[in-house]
């Protein structure tokens, strides 16, 4: 008879992890979801002249064709020392470009980069 009460408390535990260890998966694996959220929001904010909201899609496409690239490769070949560069208005970190729409980042870069005269 002792045997057989173990047995049953045995196999009722086991019953009830089959349902706590999933749960206590799930609530383990959110509490780090909000972290990456957070990273994620701050990168987002960081980086402005990457927000390509509004933009045409042909524009997107004509910046990649360009090679446009937000950080400059090359040091002394960036957006802001660019014959075709658009200069930021007053207030704002992202100026403009001549060959495409959008925000573009003073340090940026493309492969029609031109010096200034």
């Amino acid at each position: 008879m002792k045997q057989e009460n173990e047995r049953r408390n045995f196999l009722r535990k086991c019953w009830q992890m089959t349902f706590v260890a999933p749960l206590a998966g799930l609530w383990l694996a959110g509490c780090g979801s909000s972290k990456k959220s957070v990273a994620t929001d701050k990168k987002l904010k960081a980086t402005p002249c990457e927000d390509l909201t509004g933009v045409p899609a042909v524009d997107v496409e004509k910046r990649k064709s360009l090679g446009y690239t937000n950080l400059s490769p090359i040091p002394d070949k960036e957006c802001r020392n660019c014959q075709l560069f658009i200069p930021p208005k007053e207030g704002s970190e992202c100026g403009g470009c001549l060959l495409f729409a959008g925000p573009v980042s003073p340090e940026g870069y493309c492969t029609y980069w031109a010096p200034q005269v």
